[in-house]
């Protein structure tokens, strides 16, 4: 593996956990809930981006 094929998972699972953060932080102070909750989305796409990258 080159390092920008261990690097790009990293970056991914990185921001998957501050779409995640982020997301629950918008829904909970029910400033913007379609956008936490399309963070929230963002997040478990990521998440799956890696699962499969990592296959």
């Amino acid at each position: 593996m080159t390092s920008v094929e261990g690097l790009a998972p990293a970056l991914a699972m990185l921001a998957a956990f501050a779409c995640l953060i982020g997301g629950g932080v918008l829904i909970a102070r029910r400033s913007d809930v379609r956008k936490g909750v399309l963070m929230l989305v963002m997040a478990a796409v990521l998440v799956g981006n890696v699962f499969i990258w990592t296959l």
